[in-house]
């Protein structure tokens, strides 16, 4: 085995890297604080492998991933699961599909069998099957009436058109239905393959004790194969507005507009540009604005949304159906005035502050250790980003956040979905 060592900015803990005998990768945090274990994982390839004109395969594999493996249908499975507190769960995304598990230290061998099983011999039995269909529709068909949803839905349907991120991750009531057994065996076969994963665990485990099992776990699935290759992709449709009928008082409003790629070095000048338009819950000035100020919304905010293919910077506020068009107007001012004339420096200051000291928040549990550290993993960031990256937001300059805005908010014009009847638009 081989070993790099890194000090946490936040914590004295050390994070190593650790190749076992059968080549599986992962970082590894040794702490004996509490007899606790959180493994974390991601599987490269996602819902934006799903087939053409079936999205939703890949979240309703990680749905049931965890419904019955090898001898053990889904009722046994959950119940010896249940019998030693172990928490097991899957998630699928646009680019991955995501895995944790957490159990106490006296039961990792057990847990790490019950995740061998889940990820190697899933039984996919049709009753399981139709449970979780019946689930995944009722689910889907409920959003329907949500704004909210709705408004971000036709936002990535609009922005990436004819692009696998325009399709809905968990599907549509249609596709849902007609997604087989052979399409999750498929969608199985091609995600869950040694090679095309990241790890982190974290807590009172040995690293050689850890190798073993992680041998045990993902050394024994298949190696993989080549994925479908995602072309990049750019927002489309900036400077467009679409509705969304639905016969609420209240209007969703969801808006996009140019991303940062997260390896990209002007994604952490975004970041803290970001924290300052709409990022920052209370401080932010798009909350300043719309709330405070005008009463407009309850909330409003902006992220930045960063994919293997595509970037994006979206927000989203609702306001009621005769104020949708202030509420978009006072946006717009604020983000043209954040691009002409820069946040002040006691503005930036106090954004590099919050977000310097924020940061050890981040791990305040040995699950979200492991969560922040399985994702720099995946983004391929480095085992020293976290000693890195406080430096990094402490180096951002008034010239940077400029630049950041040219290129993200340019000139004021969003991607603008509404989900209601607005008036005046």
């Amino acid at each position: 085995m081989t070993a790099s060592v890194v000090t946490m900015s936040s914590s004295p803990t050390q994070v190593k890297a650790l190749t076992s005998a059968s080549d599986v990768e992962a970082w590894h945090v040794e702490s004996d604080v509490v007899p606790l274990i959180a493994a974390s994982f991601i599987f490269d390839g996602g819902s934006a492998h799903d087939p053409a004109g079936k999205p939703g395969v890949a979240q309703m594999l990680a749905s049931l991933l965890d419904e019955g493996a090898g001898d053990y249908d889904s009722d046994a499975f959950h119940e010896r699961l249940a019998a030693r507190a172990i928490k097991l769960s899957f998630n699928a995304c646009n680019d991955a599909l995501h895995g944790s598990l957490k159990t106490l230290a006296k039961h990792v061998d057990e847990a790490f069998e019950l995740l061998r099983l889940a990820l190697a011999e899933p039984r996919f039995d049709q009753d399981s099957i139709e449970r979780v269909r019946a689930q995944t529709i009722a689910g889907l068909k409920w959003q329907q009436n949500d704004p909210n949803v709705m408004a971000a839905r036709r936002l990535f349907e609009e922005g990436f058109a004819g692009h696998p991120y325009g399709r809905p991750t968990s599907g549509t009531p249609e596709s849902v239905a007609a997604i087989t057994r052979n399409d999750l065996i498929a969608m199985h076969k091609t995600i869950i393959a040694r090679g095309r994963v990241t790890i982190a665990v974290v807590g009172a485990i040995r690293r050689d004790y850890l190798s073993m099992l992680l041998d045990k776990v993902f050394g024994s699935l298949p190696p993989s194969k080549a994925l479908s290759i995602i072309e990049p992709a750019s927002l489309q449709k900036i400077g467009s507005r679409f509705v969304v009928d639905l016969d609420v008082p209240q209007s969703a409003i969801c808006f996009g507009m140019k991303g940062i790629a997260r390896r990209d070095p002007g994604f952490i000048p975004a970041y803290v540009l970001n924290h300052i338009l709409g990022g920052g819950a209370f401080t932010s000035r798009l909350f300043r604005e719309v709330r405070e100020k005008r009463g407009l919304a309850y909330r409003v905010s902006t992220s930045l949304a960063s994919y293997r293919s595509a970037s994006m910077t979206c927000g989203e506020t609702a306001t009621k159906n005769e104020r949708v068009v202030e509420a978009l107007g006072v946006i717009a001012d604020e983000m043209a005035k954040l691009t002409s004339e820069g946040p002040s420096d006691e503005e930036l200051q106090k954004a590099k502050d919050y977000l310097i000291g924020s940061h050890a928040l981040n791990f305040g549990t040995s699950k979200m250790i492991a969560d922040t550290l399985a994702q720099i993993a995946f983004d391929d960031l480095g085992i020293d980003y976290i000693a890195r990256r406080n430096g990094l937001v402490a180096a951002v300059t008034q010239a940077d956040i400029r630049m950041a805005a040219e290129r993200i908010i340019g000139d004021s014009r969003m991607l603008t979905v509404i989900a209601g009847r607005p008036t005046g638009l």
